[in-house]
């Protein structure tokens, strides 16, 4: 059984695929925040603006079986007018890889798809996956230390010491790296820090929601 917040067509909006045509699916359930307010405070991750509690957003439900699931994706990407070429599906969350499992790889890859994760880093990723990006949450323990891309959250309550969290990162084996400012009330602060790291350590690129800046979802 598969609980899926929302499955929709969209595009990419961060990181090095960004502008990139994709289904997106957000798993519910995170293991560092249940998704409920009253546990915010306590919780490992305290930032998260997603809703990723339930199965009743755009696209999703209950789905017994992985080709269920799967075939849910294909409709989704037919529904765009898109031909077979070049799919992509995003697997999110919450924690995507609290679910997705190899019968739902499989399933997706004899559809064609290209399986793509975004997850904290905190669970071994499962074989098959074709493209892998950490978001790495202050406070917990970080066990993929090797993955297609690298994409850090700044700045996080318990971000001590950046310039040396970053050049620790620097160390592990990611293809790419991305400083996202953290959104919010102080995102133009947060964004100039980020461009400054950036421009100081030039193995890291700056990340920009643009979903949010073009106004899609």
């Amino acid at each position: 059984m598969y609980t899926v917040k929302e499955l929709f067509p969209t595009l990419q909006g961060e990181g090095a695929h960004t502008g990139r045509a994709a289904i997106f699916c957000r798993f519910a359930g995170c293991n560092l925040w249940s998704g409920r307010e009253e546990d915010r405070a306590s919780a490992v991750c305290q930032f998260c603006d997603t809703d990723f509690v339930g199965s009743d957003g755009h696209g999703g439900g209950k789905f017994e079986q992985a080709a269920d699931l799967a075939n849910a994706i294909e409709l989704a990407w037919k529904s765009t007018s898109a031909g077979p070429q070049q799919r992509y599906v995003v697997f999110t969350g919450g924690e995507p890889l609290l679910q997705l499992d190899a019968p739902l790889i499989d399933a997706l890859h004899q559809k064609g798809f290209e399986v793509a994760i975004e997850t904290n880093g905190t669970i071994k990723i499962p074989k098959g996956v074709d493209w892998v990006c950490v978001s790495p949450k202050a406070g917990s323990e970080l066990i993929v230390l090797q993955a297609d891309e690298l994409k850090l959250v700044i700045p996080q309550a318990n971000h001590h010491a950046l310039e040396s969290l970053l050049a620790r990162f620097e160390k592990m084996d990611y293809r790419h790296r991305y400083l996202q400012p953290m959104d919010g009330l102080d995102l133009k602060k947060n964004t100039e820090l980020a461009v400054g790291l950036c421009q100081k350590r030039p193995l890291w690129r700056l990340s920009l929601q643009s979903h949010k800046l073009i106004g899609i979802r």
